[in-house]
């Protein structure tokens, strides 16, 4: 199951991949450098094989590349307005990735280190990490583990774990980008559906300029099911951010039963259903992409593919207003954030 690829990480080591299959012959690639989901193919009725991911055309060009692709983000996901958190009456200064802000956790964030793997086999692998006290700015040792399993009715199933020594704010999420269709190109056909009745306004750096705002007669409005396209760039909120990058408040509320998202491809003939415990998702249009080395040959564009990331609102260390469990983890606690992508051909 695990193979030592060609080329070295960052780190001056071989990257080691690793394959679950299940017996519908659905087929996941992760490796250790960043805790990364690499590719996920699935079986349609008609004897194909769809890859439903963005990838990059080999490992040395996914270490390369600067969106994400696939990776595992933390301590925190998404951004930190300014680069610094208020906790009690101390102020801590964290490292800018994104200039004045902090974006995913850091310039050397959680997507540019190798995990260690715990255990495998053919369905699962558990990766481990250790952050030292400070790391990227952060208070405190944490301790995290992600593991993949893939299931038999064709879910991928990413279980974030994470114990703190300090008080930490700690929101760890996957940012895979998915494209449904049997060819790569504009997701913008897409139908979606999210279920969630409130999203958070950004200003042009993704930071929230004020609280949450109902969807409702908005362009924001993914409660029914509708394509991308249909209200794409008709408000200020999209037009500053080329698209949709925002954070949707869930109705689910952290059940895991329940559908936070539906995505279906521009056919018809697959749908990818999203679970989470997380009590927001972030979807990214791939506002951004253009230039990006592709799997297949030549490069992404802009909206060739698009992030659901379940996490906290961004930002949210600095709102303890915002409607959603504590973000800050504490001592003798344990973070838990379990996310499931189901994919059913059609």
């Amino acid at each position: 199951m695990l193979n030592n690829t060609p080329g070295l990480a960052p780190d001056g080591q071989p990257f080691c991949l690793t394959r679950l299959q299940n017996k519908s012959g659905m087929v996941v690639s992760v490796m250790d450098w960043g805790a990364t989901l690499l590719s996920c193919r699935v079986p349609m009725k008609d004897g194909s094989i769809r890859e439903t991911l963005l990838g990059s055309p080999s490992l040395e060009a996914q270490v390369q590349q600067h969106v994400y692709l696939g990776a595992s983000v933390g301590r925190y996901a998404n951004r930190i307005a300014n680069g610094q958190l208020q906790y009690k009456n101390e102020i801590i200064h964290l490292a800018m990735s994104h200039p004045p802000h902090q974006l995913h956790g850091g310039p050397e964030g959680f997507d540019k280190r190798r995990w260690r793997i715990l255990s495998q086999d053919q369905q699962h692998i558990v990766y481990a990490l250790d952050s030292v006290d400070g790391d990227q700015g952060f208070p405190g040792r944490l301790q995290v583990t992600a593991h993949y399993h893939l299931t038999e009715d064709n879910r991928i199933r990413i279980a974030y774990h994470a114990t703190v020594d300090k008080p930490c704010p700690v929101n760890l999420t996957n940012h895979a980008y998915f494209n449904l269709d049997s060819k790569p190109g504009d997701i913008r056909q897409h139908q979606l559906q999210i279920n969630a009745d409130e999203y958070l306004p950004v200003d042009g750096t993704g930071i929230p300029t004020a609280g949450l705002k109902s969807v409702t007669e908005t362009s924001f409005d993914f409660r029914s099911a509708k394509t991308i396209a249909r209200d794409f760039l008709k408000e200020s909120d999209q037009l500053i951010v080329k698209g949709y990058d925002h954070a949707f408040l869930l109705q689910t509320k952290g059940d895991l039963t329940q559908p936070a998202a539906r995505l279906w491809s521009n056919d018809g003939l697959l749908e990818m259903v999203m679970y989470t415990t997380a009590p927001a998702l972030q979807f990214y249009s791939g506002n951004y992409l253009e230039g990006t080395p592709a799997r297949e040959q030549g490069i992404y564009h802009d909206y060739h593919g698009l992030a659901l990331e379940s996490q906290f609102l961004p930002d949210s260390p600095n709102h303890p207003e915002w409607p959603q469990p504590d973000c800050w983890l504490q001592p003798g606690e344990h973070y838990e954030s379990i996310t499931e992508y189901q994919f059913l051909p059609q």
